[in-house]
């Protein structure tokens, strides 16, 4: 059941995928905030404070080059594979 539901929406999250990356870089570190914020709304403050912080230390990071980025076709790939039961 996970693995067909996965699928199903994989297309509509490959879309949103797509129209994030075409986005200026301080659109999509708003994105990031409001998507942490979403998830996180039961996460004790500090520990918000610090994940929020994580994401603009990897934004920074991104920005100066200091790290390699991968397509986000391969990225969704590589987390297909690490979701999928053996059949």
């Amino acid at each position: 059941m996970r693995r067909s539901y996965f699928v199903f929406m994989a297309a509509p999250l490959e879309q949103i995928l797509e129209e994030a990356l075409a986005l200026p870089d301080d659109s999509k570190l708003m994105l990031v905030e409001r998507l942490v914020e979403s998830v996180n709304s039961r996460t004790a403050p500090e520990v918000e404070a610090e994940q929020l912080n994580e994401v603009r230390r990897r934004v920074r990071e991104v920005e100066a080059g200091r790290v390699d980025l991968i397509p986000g076709e391969e990225a969704l790939r590589q987390v297909r594979r690490s979701v999928e039961t053996p059949e």
